[in-house]
């Protein structure tokens, strides 16, 4: 059996760091301070982020592109975006637990914008599996599905930054107008629900000509 290639062990290796960082998150801050969470979350989420950047550079460089790589690499994407939005979704609906409030509005375009991921990313999980077995099709992730990737991984990141600069801010200035507006997340949490409805509907008109034969 041949061994697993580098760019794909960086895929493994961001697709095990997910139930690490997920369960890091849920910790009450009665064990771990908010700050602390936040902190190094944005760091385990930062580095775990690279891992995806590296795994395809490496791969075209050196010639290792595999179909194992097509489709774990966008596979390990999903978990370890998803698996870190619900966490973060969790600690939003229990301040009490977790210590930071967020707006009622906020939480509501959150949630709303976290269950359209999970229904997106969903839907072409089950397209490309249908795919693969209709016509052995493996569908690599096209540059509008790395957009919504980065653009969902630059949400997080932000969602972890926010509040941490909010805290910093408010100690010093008490009465700063956005204290816990966190318009930045506004901005990245909409921008990221329109890349992931786009790069989904774009996924689907894609990939319906090989199946919509089948009719």
């Amino acid at each position: 059996m041949s061994k697993m290639n580098l760019p794909n062990r960086l895929t493994m290796l961001r697709l095990c760091m997910v139930p690490v960082m997920t369960v890091f998150l849920l910790l009450p801050a009665s064990l771990i301070p908010w700050q602390v969470a936040y902190g190094v979350g944005l760091v385990l989420f930062a580095l775990t982020s690279l891992t995806d950047m590296l795994d395809g550079k490496i791969a075209r460089a050196r010639g290792l592109i595999t179909n194992f790589g097509k489709f774990m690499d966008p596979v390990a994407d999903k978990f370890m975006v998803i698996g870190t939005l619900l966490a973060l979704l969790f600690r939003m609906l229990n301040p009490e637990t977790y210590g930071v409030r967020y707006q009622t509005v906020f939480v509501l375009i959150y949630f709303v914008a976290v269950l359209f991921i999970i229904f997106r990313e969903l839907a072409i999980t089950s397209l490309r599996l249908v795919l693969v077995n209709a016509s052995g099709t493996v569908v690599a992730a096209n540059m509008l599905g790395k957009i919504k990737t980065v653009c969902q991984m630059v949400c997080i990141c932000f969602l972890f930054i926010e509040p941490l600069v909010d805290a910093l801010i408010c100690h010093f200035a008490p009465d700063f107008f956005f204290a816990h507006l966190y318009p930045v997340s506004y901005l990245f949490v909409g921008l990221m629900l329109i890349f992931t409805l786009w790069s989904g509907i774009n996924y689907i008109k894609g990939g319906w000509k090989h199946i919509s034969t089948d009719w």
